[in-house]
């Protein structure tokens, strides 16, 4: 596998308008800052060296981005209307990473996440040249409540759980095959981290993550078996029967850990179904795939029983939605 090429790099630029073209592909790479004022610093007045490489996997933006010291303010919040609809995960690589906001200071060191609000004024400083990757995720994959998400904004999270110790390495790994996966392929892994990342949220907030080491224990088999259940939604086999004897497990105890969840197994995967059939009808406009061709690609084995889930879930028959989007064609 080779290295991509950065998307943007600040070597062929004249000294001094580097920052200014730094400034600029913020902007471009993160769009709901386009609408704010950055002020951009540096502790020297030798030119600025920084490259951004950034590709998707599926709805998930990857951006790596290494650089010099570096200070960044937003003073004022994201306009309305802005592209507020991705959330930012940051995870250092190398050097260090300071943010300053909702009135708390945080230090990322190498290895560390945190989840990183753009809509809010902020200072962030890089004390020394860093390596950084930021996840953009939609939020519409991340099933956390908003006063969650403003709980851990900004807040550290090492690897020092069995659920972070599983979701920063899957992470770090989706950074280097950003832009090269297949369509389907990209959507699976996309829909796989917003599970892991909510999962963990959950974990810190001690909303499902119990001091005891068995329910320690729980946490990571339920971020298991929730990745299983996703890489075998296509199997109309699939149930609490076969996920149960995929782990070792009894049924009951299944049901058990997807209390935490809020749905039953049955439902959890009915979910995670339609969510993925209706990413495949908003693909390919007039020539996208047909109902039933989706229907039976995601487990279904009855499209009218398909057709009146969807219509339950999203409110219209799975015909209406992919005709609508066929005219008005997701960004």
């Amino acid at each position: 596998m080779g290295v991509a090429p950065p998307m943007v790099c600040t070597k062929p630029i004249p000294p001094r308008e580097r920052l200014d073209y730094w400034r600029d592909a913020i902007g471009r790479t993160y769009r709901e800052l386009t609408s704010v004022r950055l002020d951009i610093s540096t502790p020297t007045d030798d030119p600025y060296t920084g490259t951004i490489y950034a590709g998707p996997v599926g709805p998930l933006g990857i951006t790596t981005t290494h650089g010099d010291p570096l200070q960044v303010r937003q003073t004022l919040p994201a306009a309305p209307g802005s592209d507020a609809d991705h959330l930012n995960f940051c995870l250092q690589d190398s050097g260090s990473f300071v943010i300053e906001q909702n009135r708390e200071t945080t230090v990322l060191t190498p290895g560390t996440l945190t989840l990183f609000d753009t809509a809010r004024p902020y200072t962030v400083t890089y004390p020394a040249p860093f390596r950084m990757h930021v996840f953009q995720v939609p939020r519409r994959l991340l099933t956390v409540r908003p006063t969650d998400l403003a709980r851990m904004t900004a807040v550290p999270v090492a690897p020092d759980s069995d659920a972070a110790a599983l979701v920063i390495p899957f992470l770090t790994g989706l950074t280097a095959r950003k832009g090269r996966l297949a369509p389907h392929l990209g959507d699976q892994l996309a829909r796989n981290a917003a599970d892991l990342l909510a999962t963990l949220i959950a974990e810190r907030l001690d909303r499902q993550a119990p001091e005891t080491g068995a329910d320690t224990a729980a946490t990571a088999l339920r971020i298991r078996l929730r990745a299983f259940i996703d890489q075998h939604l296509a199997d109309p086999d699939l149930s609490p029967q076969t996920i149960a004897d995929a782990h070792h497990i009894s049924v009951r105890y299944l049901h058990r850990l997807f209390e935490h969840e809020g749905a039953t197994v049955g439902r959890w995967i009915l979910r995670r179904r339609l969510q993925a059939a209706r990413r495949d009808l908003g693909r390919g406009g007039r020539t996208g795939p047909t109902v039933t061709a989706v229907a039976q690609r995601w487990g279904f084995t009855s499209t009218s029983h398909f057709s009146r889930a969807f219509r339950a879930a999203y409110g219209v028959p799975p015909s209406e939605w992919q005709a609508d989007r066929s005219t008005h064609p997701p960004d």
